[in-house]
Formats: structure tokens, C-alpha cells, sequence
């Protein structure tokens, strides 16, 4: 059986969101499946610009074929034209418009699905939001499956939408809030639809006592690890910890351990250590040292580096409002959650107090992401999924 993977971009250096998501998968299932990528040249995800060479390329295994963004995005111009679809009544045009400047623009690789479309059995594509999914889907109907990777922001609401999700002949959900939202939003239920969600790949040492030493962190820390932008909640994160480490007396010596690319002014505190990007073995020996992950994300389909801590027993503070993080400390009873500073706060404390409380959560979240999250339950789950469409599901 030969499958594309389809997403917007795609490579090594991409190193989050729904692109590690699709190349984790691919390189998972190439056992089970011939497989091949289709992607654009773009790097950059805010202005989609062309950086890789317009060629096939083997990454780890999987031929890559990327083809040409034709007009980079303009965010102000972008930003001017979903201002308008959110707050103004429209025309499906409009929204249409509104997709153009989303990107990232590529005929090139939607004719290549037209013309070649009988080359595939399956098209799998990642990211409902985009250029591509959006007609690549109308392209390939009945051999299209959709991992949406769809969090509760204002777009998904747009009718465009609403429709796209009754085109796929199947999906892949992240999480049972994302299956829930995109069939109230579409009335989708006849379609099937698997919840599975991504793996994670966790190394077998971690060197906690030898990164501490190296990053100077000498009393007990929360670690957020992610892109750094008010789109994730960091702004609320700093304020929060701030007033915290104001307000009580006895944490006074706790510290908030930042890694990950910044987009937002960090705070100038002496309890707030931004470390930039890590390599992977640095990041997870943080982890396991961390009393606590914190994700005070809004929007999230899923949240790998959530599953990365409770595969290493740490339990996680989430935002309340994020269905999908509250679903999924309430699932494993690995994580507590907030809806504002009192919250956080009481939470925190609580967190930083209690060992043996920490523990427990820590081994329930063991336990969950082994029943759900690891490889060999993510590829039975993929299998299921062609197995069943197969079937004439």
C-alpha cells in the first residue's frame, strides 16, 4: 500500500506542531507502508518563504518531494483580512480569500495530486487550516483522510470549514474534545473517525544531576518547554508567576525554566532562567528534573511535550480553558488545572509542597501515555484506520 503524507512543511529542522507530528508518524509507519511526503519548499511558517531546493530528498528513509509557495504570506495584510472575517458578516469568497493568504500557496503541489492521484491508495493530510488540506481534500475526496490537529480557535468556525469536514472518506483525531468539536461544528458523525493522537520518543537515560549543574539550577524548578509567544499564554505564565513568587513567602527560591524559541520579551527576573532552544537530550533531562510541567496554552490539539512528561512520571499544571489539556489531566489524573491567578496559585502550591502527591500523578501519567501513547499503540491505531477504509468503511 503506498500513502502520501501531505503538510505544510516538512524536515528535520522542524522540530514542533503538526510538522514533527506528520514526520514522526511517516517514519513510524514506513514499516508497515510504502510512503512518501508531499510538502512545499517553505521553512519560515509566518511568511512561508521558499528555503529548501526544488528537488526530491530521502529524510530518514522517506522520499520528500516539495514543491514551490508562489507568494510568500504578508501577515499584515493576513492579520487585516481574518480581522475582517471574524468580526463582519461575509461571503464564502471572502473566506476563500482569507485561505490564499493562510498558505501556504502552492498549485504546484495540488496538480501533482490531481494528475498522480492514482499513483496513491491513500492520501493522509495534516492540518485542516491550510492551503493544502483544504483542495487537496476537495481534489481526493475518497481517498483523503484528515488528522485536523484543530484547536478551539475562531477560524474553525468559518463555514469553508464547517463543510471541509464532511469531504474526508476518514479521520484521525488528536484528542476526544477535537473529535467532539469538529462533529458539533459538522454534523459529521457518519464519518469514521479514530482517536489516536501521536507518540513520543523518549530516550532511554536522562542526565538530570549533570544538566542541572550545567544550567546552575540549584533548587526546585517549573519547566515550560515550547515556542515562547503570547499565542501559548506565556504572557499570562510570567504574570502569574510573578505575582506567585511576590505572594509567597516560602517559595521565594523557585524558579520558572524557559526552553524554546522566543517570540515575546522574557521578563528580566531573577527567578525566570530562559535557556533558548535545547537538543533533545538537554530537554529531557530538564524534564525529568522539573517538579512540574506548566502549559498555559489556550489552543492545543494535543501537546506533545504533555506526553513527554508523564512518560517521565512528572505531573503537569494545564489552562482550564483548553478543553483538551483539561480532558487530558482529568483522563490520566496526572495534571492539575487553572482558570485564573487564584488558581495557579493554590495549584502550584500544592504541586510544590507534595511529594508524595507529585508521585501518584506522576506514575498516573506513566500509565496513561504507555495505554495510549506509545508507537507500537499509534501504529495499530493507523492500521485500523486503512484497515477499516479498506473495508468500504
Amino acid at each position: 500500500m503506498k500513502i502520501a503524507f501531505v503538510v505544510q512543511r516538512y524536515g528535520l529542522e522542524i522540530n514542533g506542531g503538526a510538522e514533527l507530528h506528520c514526520r514522526w508518524v511517516a517514519e513510524h509507519m514506513q514499516k508497515h507502508w510504502e510512503v512518501e511526503v508531499l510538502t512545499t519548499r517553505a521553512f519560515d511558517y509566518i511568511t512561508w518563504r521558499n528555503h529548501y531546493p526544488k528537488k526530491d530528498e530521502i529524510i530518514n528513509g522517506i522520499k520528500v518531494k516539495r514543491f514551490s509557495v508562489t507568494k510568500p504570506r504578508d501577515p499584515e495584510k493576513f492579520g487585516r483580512i481574518q480581522n475582517y472575517i471574524l468580526e463582519n458578516e461575509h461571503k464564502r469568497e471572502d473566506e476563500l480569500k482569507w485561505l490564499e493568504e493562510e498558505g501556504p500557496l502552492s498549485p504546484s503541489l495540488l496538480k501533482f495530486i490531481e494528475d498522480n492521484q492514482d499513483a496513491y491508495d491513500y492520501f493522509i493530510f495534516f492540518s485542516y487550516r491550510y492551503y493544502h488540506s483544504y483542495w487537496g481534500i476537495h481534489t481526493v475526496p475518497n481517498k483523503s483522510i484528515l488528522v485536523p490537529t484543530a484547536e478551539h480557535d475562531p477560524v474553525i468556525h468559518l463555514q469553508m470549514f464547517k463543510d471541509l469536514f464532511r469531504k474526508p472518506r476518514a479521520f484521525i483525531y488528536n484528542s476526544h474534545e477535537e473529535k467532539h468539536m469538529i462533529n458539533s461544528l459538522s454534523q459529521n458523525d457518519e464519518i469514521p473517525g479514530e482517536i489516536v493522537g501521536v507518540g513520543t520518543i523518549v530516550p532511554p537515560e536522562v542526565h538530570t544531576v549533570e544538566v542541572r549543574k550545567k544550567f546552575g539550577l540549584d533548587s526546585d524548578y517549573m519547566i515550560y518547554i515550547g515556542r515562547i509567544d503570547e499565542n501559548k499564554g506565556c504572557d499570562m505564565l510570567f504574570d502569574y508567576f510573578i505575582k506567585f513568587i511576590n505572594h509567597t513567602e516560602d517559595k521565594k527560591d523557585v524558579k520558572l525554566v524557559l526552553v524554546g524559541s522566543s517570540k515575546l520579551e522574557i521578563p528580566d527576573h531573577p527567578n525566570i532562567q530562559a535557556l533558548g532552544f535545547l537538543s533533545e537530550e538537554d530537554k529531557f533531562s530538564l524534564l525529568n528534573g522539573a517538579r512540574i510541567l506548566v502549559m498555559p496554552s489556550l489552543y492545543e490539539s494535543l501537546s506533545m511535550v504533555t506526553l513527554e512528561a508523564w512518560a517521565l512520571q512528572r505531573p503537569v499544571l494545564a489552562n482550564a480553558n483548553c478543553e483538551v489539556l483539561k480532558g487530558q489531566c482529568q483522563r490520566s489524573n496526572a495534571g492539575l488545572f487553572f482558570e485564573d491567578y487564584w488558581d495557579f496559585r493554590e495549584a502550584l502550591t500544592l504541586l510544590l509542597s507534595d511529594k508524595r502527591l507529585c508521585r501518584v500523578m506522576g506514575k498516573n501519567g506513566k500509565k496513561y501515555y504507555e495505554e495510549n501513547y506509545t508507537w507500537d499503540v499509534i501504529e495499530k491505531k493507523y492500521l485500523k484506520v486503512l484497515e477499516m477504509m479498506e473495508m468500504g468503511g
